[in-house]
This record gives structure tokens, sequence and C-alpha cells, in this order.
């Protein structure tokens, strides 16, 4: 299975939301993703850029693309990116797969 990294921000009316009645959204969250075959490692909230992040995992692209499509569909956020992340093996793997790729840079002959 894949894992993805999602960070996310919630629109001020959800905050104000929240905060009349506090919620943990962690179940919730594990809830979207076991509904795919998938698995949530982590749920984080921030202050910066976004207000949380997650670390799911899924069996593929289109599980993954499913529950952020819903969760987005909600409405609730304000900005949802998901990133899908290489172990090192894939990642070393796409270096030795590079080698046999003949890229010419633009304007170069």
């Amino acid at each position: 299975m894949a894992l993805y990294l999602t960070r996310f921000s919630y629109k001020p009316e959800t905050w104000a939301h929240l905060m009349k009645n506090p919620e943990d959204r962690r179940e919730a969250a594990r809830k979207y993703i076991e509904s795919v075959g998938g698995k949530l490692h982590g749920f984080w909230y921030a202050f910066g850029a976004h207000d949380g992040y997650n670390l799911w995992e899924a069996p593929d692209n289109v599980s993954m693309a499913a529950v952020g499509i819903a969760i987005t569909g909600g409405g609730a956020l304000s900005k949802f990116e998901t990133t899908p992340l290489l172990t090192v093996e894939e990642t070393l793997d796409a270096l030795h797969r590079a080698q046999k790729v003949s890229y010419r840079p633009p304007g170069v002959k």
C-alpha cells in the first residue's frame, strides 16, 4: 500500500463549530480511510500555512482520491492537499530507472 501526506486547513466557520463543540477528528479520519481499505498513521494539528496534517496508507491513488473528494465535498475545509510519498527503496528504484531515460533539456541538441 502507498503512503500519502495530507495538509489541510479548516474554514473559519469550521473552527467556530469546533470551539462550540470540541471534537477529536482522528476517529472520523480513521473511518474515512478504512472505508477504502486504508489506514490512518497519524493526525496532527499545526499553526502556520496549514491547520493540520495526516499520514495515510491507501491501497492506490484512486482510493486516496475518493477519500479526498469526499472530505473536500463536505465543505468544512479551505485547503486539502495530498502528496504521495515514496519509500527509500522506491526512490532508489526510480533512480536506477532514471538512468535509462534519455532526457534532453530544452534548447540543447
